[in-house]
């Protein structure tokens, strides 16, 4: 526990987080071998402090460390960057040069954005790792190196490699030691902490007054999802120092700066979440159908006061049978679901959902699954974007993965 707390002050990391503190156990217990570090998080949590870490704490922590960001270097030119070529290799190879490998003998190389590299450029990678050799494009002459890799990416790399895009066997040349980076919505009680050191970066830099979160703001920003993590976390505590005059934030002056995209509600997991993001993504869903069940209450409250307006009524003289101001409809009213524990945020079970018809008839009340909503709004989605499935996965919060399962099951066959 002592070592881990010295590697966040030396490299700035902050958080209390159980998880956090796991991946950071795992980085120290594996630095000091030569075994290839898999990274693997989303955009954005700070992936890119792991294989400093474990260069720092490796013998080879005198030599150099080089970061390659894969998904920054042109296709056309990724195999000269990492492996070297050769003078006249190619149109405007003037001079032979070194790539980074061969910059790094002895050192350590990490990797970022992995999953960008092209097929052919993986196949020569996985011969580095098997025996350390390689050629300089252009060249014939084998050379060799000792180069410790780690490599991260926020791609699933497993379904990329079920689609083609990724080598198997270099995903398990480079996942020798996997390391997870939690999201920061699987670790609230950090949100806080950083949120108060980012904006007294901005105040130290800019020598202005230090901005701070009264009770309820700081319990949004725990709730806030965070799609984009700390970036965007930083991005917001930097807007708000610099453009608010109040230096204590409220939730009204916080809520101006979150997009509704990450919905404060958007239920939040202390748990790593699994391959397919089952729970997640049923929950996300039907937070989301919750949403849009309080759109459509609204609407009915406004028409329904100005049709009561239209009709000179009062609001205390409104007659017990509201019936009587609606328009006459052939038609029974629809369907609409309302769960009693709606104001508290609560989602829904599998139990069935009722709701209780406006007509006065034998007939028993329609009955709604959790299923039920679930085929609904993704038929919704997927009406919305004229079923493209990708604009649909991202309207739900869902990778397309689990959209193809989920329509799959629900037996939405028309898309």
């Amino acid at each position: 526990m002592d070592q881990i707390l010295s590697v966040k002050q030396r490299f700035g990391i902050i958080g209390t987080s159980d998880l956090l503190d796991r991946a950071l156990e795992v980085a120290l217990r594996v630095a000091p071998t030569d075994l290839t570090v898999l990274v693997t998080g989303e955009s954005g949590v700070g992936k890119e402090f792991f294989p400093q870490v474990i260069h720092a704490y490796s013998a080879r922590k005198h030599n150099k460390y080089i970061a390659v960001n894969c998904a920054a270097i042109p296709e056309g030119t990724i195999d000269s960057e990492l492996f070297g070529h050769e003078k006249g290799a190619f149109t405007g190879a003037v001079d032979s040069r070194k790539g980074y490998f061969e910059e790094a003998d002895k050192g350590t190389i990490f990797l970022d954005e992995v999953a960008e590299l092209p097929l052919p450029t993986q196949a020569r990678l996985l011969r580095v790792l098997q025996t350390g050799e390689f050629i300089r494009v252009g060249s014939s002459k084998v050379q060799k190196t000792d180069v410790r890799v780690v490599a991260a990416t926020n791609t699933n790399l497993q379904q990329a490699i079920a689609e083609g895009k990724f080598r198997e066997d270099l995903f398990y040349r480079l996942a020798t030691v996997p390391i997870s980076v939690p999201a920061l919505r699987e670790r609230p009680d950090d949100i806080p902490l950083l949120f108060r050191k980012f904006a007294s970066d901005v105040a130290t830099r800019y020598r202005m007054p230090s901005i701070s979160l009264d009770n309820d703001a700081r319990i949004l920003l725990k709730n806030y999802y965070w799609k984009g993590n700390i970036r965007q976390l930083k991005n917001v505590a930097e807007q708000i120092s610099a453009i608010e005059q109040s230096r204590v934030i409220t939730p009204e002056i916080l809520s101006r700066y979150l997009p509704a995209a990450g919905n404060s509600a958007t239920p939040m997991t202390s748990h790593p979440r699994t391959d397919s993001n089952d729970m997640s993504t049923e929950r996300e869903l039907l937070y989301k159908v919750l949403f849009d069940m309080r759109s459509d209450i609204n609407d009915l409250k406004r028409m329904m006061t100005e049709l009561m307006q239209n009709a000179g009524i009062r609001h205390q003289e409104a007659p017990h049978d509201i019936k009587a101001l609606l328009p006459s409809s052939p038609h029974k009213s629809a369907y609409m679901p309302v769960p009693s524990d709606y104001a508290t945020g609560t989602a829904y079970t599998n139990d069935p959902v009722y709701a209780e018809s406006e007509d006065v008839t034998d007939e028993p009340p329609h009955e709604k699954t959790k299923a039920d909503v679930q085929r609904e709004q993704i038929i919704r989605a997927l009406q919305h974007n004229n079923g493209r499935r990708k604009e649909t996965a991202a309207e739900l919060f869902m990778s397309e993965r689990t959209l193809y399962r989920k329509i799959k099951e629900l037996g939405i066959e028309e898309y």
